[in-house]
């Protein structure tokens, strides 16, 4: 064998072997089927991608309208693939009412899902913060329509989130009551602002308006989030008005990386349950059950 050939087959070889050695590549995590569309926002100056999961009996029921959920954090490589694949299962299953969900995908996060601050490492977790308000009149004024619009939905709606995303949820559930029927905090970042939203939460619960609303926080075995989950948990037993239904759960078990995969799956089914045979029969209707206070 020439030298020439030998030096070849001792590359190849080589590479074979570093190709053996090299970890997997990570496979994607995938959808179920899904739809998507594009909305320019006046709100936010920019166009966001809308990602939306259909329930599977969607396409046959075709009078038949249904809850929508939005969630923020809802890109393709963000939290709405395990997000609808969670709730799909539960459809098929016969565990969890049928729902529209529409994911929201982001552009600056840190942007959207925060609120002005005082506190000075507040100002440095990205170079732009503060924009929960342009954010949420996005949703409100501009994704509801379009949504509502483009699908069969009931006009219940509800809004889930993690993180920032449930300080975001949090927020919107204080200053701007009634725009979702449910809404769903997992791990907020309630530190945020040296924890104002928390210190000052009794006044917003006070002047509640008398449409019933229903609030699911729960947080992991997190220092900076669980002491203001705690004291709004505290805020909530002393002003909750009666139309007002929530629940407050410590889940030291979980870790913040943990808490959405891991309660999603038994919170969601609990929140819409499947409907009575009567009622699903015209499931237009509004009013899903809930956990209790």
């Amino acid at each position: 064998m020439s030298r020439k050939a030998v030096h070849l087959l001792l590359t190849i070889l080589c590479v074979a072997i570093a190709a053996c050695g090299r970890a997997p590549a990570p496979v994607a995590e995938t959808a179920p089927a899904h739809e998507h569309f594009d909305l320019p926002s006046a709100h936010l100056a920019e166009t966001r991608r809308i990602n939306v999961y259909l329930p599977p009996d969607y396409g046959a029921a075709a009078s038949t309208r249904y809850p929508v959920l939005y969630m923020p954090d809802g890109g393709l490589a963000e939290d709405f693939p395990h997000l609808a694949t969670t709730v799909d299962a539960a459809i098929r299953a016969g565990r969890m009412r049928p729902l529209i969900v529409a994911g929201i995908e982001n552009t600056e996060r840190r942007r959207d899902m925060t609120g002005p601050t005082t506190v000075e490492s507040d100002r440095r977790v990205a170079p732009r913060i503060g924009g929960s308000a342009a954010f949420r009149a996005f949703i409100a004024e501009e994704l509801i329509a379009q949504v509502e619009s483009r699908y069969r939905a009931s006009g219940e709606r509800g809004i889930v989130g993690e993180s920032l995303a449930g300080w975001f949820v949090v927020e919107t559930f204080l200053v701007q009551p009634g725009l979702f029927d449910v809404s769903i905090a997992l791990s907020p970042s309630l530190w945020w602002n040296g924890a104002a939203l928390v210190d000052g939460a009794a006044g917003p619960l006070a002047a509640w308006p008398e449409k019933p609303a229903t609030l699911y926080l729960a947080w992991a075995d997190e220092t900076d989030i669980g002491p203001p989950a705690e004291r709004l948990a505290q805020m909530l037993r002393r002003h909750a008005p009666p139309q007002l239904r929530w629940q407050a759960v410590p889940r030291p078990d979980l870790r913040h990386a943990t808490i959405y995969r891991a309660l999603a799956p038994e919170v969601l089914p609990a929140l819409y349950p499947p409907l009575p045979a009567a009622a699903a029969d015209g499931a237009s209707s509004r009013g899903a059950r809930t956990v209790g206070r």
